[in-house]
């Protein structure tokens, strides 16, 4: 309730609509290319078993796409979020024989998929609507599967550039 003047107009309320749904998509990707895009259902949470699952599905995925490369070193870049910091998944990591590339907490700047692929995938698709959780998944996969091999080597290009000033700035470093 607000007290308005006699006569006066009481101020017009903004009626909040809200999307269909939030799509997670956790993608994984190199100076090639997508290797694998895993969309989280619908009321679902990521967890490390969650988690590792992706993983054996990653590692099929390169083995598929990448012959040869998991007889070399493998190296993931991932937060410390608990899946990715839970005992199960560093076993399964160790498993693999695979390197975390270190990567500090709450660094945005230092994600690829935050600063190159997610930043040009808003740019290309906000303010689209789309009618169901299926168009918006074919849609990105899609979107990510016909991006020039020239996109994701800069990507990987940006990264070294961006870890280089995190280092010499003691790790305090954010992208202007």
């Amino acid at each position: 309730m607000e007290w308005v003047e006699k006569g006066g107009q009481p101020p017009k309320k903004c009626r909040m609509v809200f999307s269909a749904c939030k799509n997670l998509a956790t993608v994984f990707w190199d100076y090639r290319g997508v290797l694998l895009v895993d969309y989280l259902e619908k009321g679902r949470t990521i967890n490390a078993a969650y988690y590792c699952d992706i993983l054996d599905r990653l590692q099929k995925a390169i083995k598929n796409k990448r012959p040869g490369l998991l007889s070399k070193k493998v190296f993931l870049i991932h937060d410390n979020a608990r899946p990715h910091s839970a005992q199960i998944t560093q076993e399964k990591l160790e498993k693999f024989k695979w390197k975390v590339f270190e990567h500090p907490p709450y660094s945005p700047d230092l994600a690829p998929s935050d600063y190159h692929l997610f930043s040009n995938l808003k740019k290309n698709f906000g303010g689209r609507r789309f009618n169901c959780t299926q168009e918006i998944e074919t849609t990105v996969t899609e979107y990510l599967k016909n991006l020039d091999v020239k996109t994701y080597v800069i990507g990987i290009e940006k990264l070294i550039l961006r870890y280089e000033k995190c280092l010499k700035g003691f790790r305090d470093y954010v992208e202007k």
